[in-house]
C-alpha cells in the first residue's frame, strides 16, 4: 500500500512551499489535506488556486457550502464534511443548514434547498442533468451562470474528495468537533 507524507512547509517540495506558507498565513495551520496534497505540487496549487476563484463566484458563503457540503456528502468525504462544517459555523451559515447538508436532508429555505437538490443532480449524474433539472433550478430563482458556478464548486470537491480517498489524511484537531461519517447521517 502507498503511503503518503503529511507535509511541513519545510519538509514540502520547492514548488509546494510557496502555497503552504500562504495557508499556514491565511489559516494558522496547514491542514493535513493540503500538507499530504504538497506531495504533488500542481495538486496543492490547483486546489488553492480553484478555492480563490470560487470564492469569486456570485454565491453567498452559505450558498458555496450548500454546493460544496453536498459534494463532500455524496462522495462520503469524512475529512472533507468535517472540515467544511467547521469552515460553514465560522462563514456563519445557519445551523439548521449545517445540519441538513451533514444529513443530506432537504434545507427548510426552499431557494437553498433547490441548490442543494441541484448540487446533488450534478454530482449524481455526473454532470448530466437534463433540460427538465435545469429549468427548476433556474425558476427557484438561480441562473445560468449559477449553474455554471455549480461546475466549479463541484471540480472543487472531486480534488480534494479524490485526493482523502487515496491518502487518508488525520483529521486535524480543528476539524474534530465537526466529525462527520456516512453513518452519522443515517441517524
Amino acid at each position: 500500500m502507498a503511503t503518503y507524507a503529511t507535509h511541513t512547509v519545510e519538509s514540502a517540495p520547492d514548488a509546494s512551499k510557496p502555497v503552504m506558507e500562504a495557508v499556514k498565513s491565511k489559516m494558522g495551520f496547514v491542514p493535513n489535506l493540503m500538507a499530504t496534497m504538497a506531495e504533488a505540487p500542481t495538486l496543492v496549487e490547483s486546489y488553492l488556486t480553484m478555492m480563490g476563484i470560487f470564492e469569486k463566484t456570485d454565491l453567498s458563503p452559505t450558498e458555496r457550502e450548500i454546493i460544496l457540503m453536498t459534494n463532500n456528502r455524496l462522495n462520503g468525504c469524512t475529512y472533507c464534511m468535517a472540515a467544511h462544517s467547521t469552515v460553514a459555523k465560522m462563514a456563519g451559515v445557519d445551523e439548521d443548514v449545517i445540519k441538513a447538508l451533514r444529513a443530506g436532508t432537504p434545507i427548510a429555505d426552499p431557494t437553498l434547498e433547490a441548490l442543494r437538490k441541484f448540487a446533488a443532480i450534478m454530482n449524481e449524474s455526473r454532470g448530466w442533468a437534463t433540460e427538465e433539472q435545469i429549468e427548476e433550478f433556474l425558476a427557484a430563482g438561480y441562473t445560468t451562470q449559477t449553474v455554471l458556478e455549480v461546475i466549479v464548486g463541484t471540480s472543487l470537491k472531486v480534488l480534494s474528495n479524490y485526493t482523502t480517498h487515496i491518502v487518508s489524511p488525520p483529521l486535524d484537531k480543528a476539524f474534530e468537533p465537526m466529525k462527520w461519517s456516512p453513518e452519522d447521517a443515517r441517524r
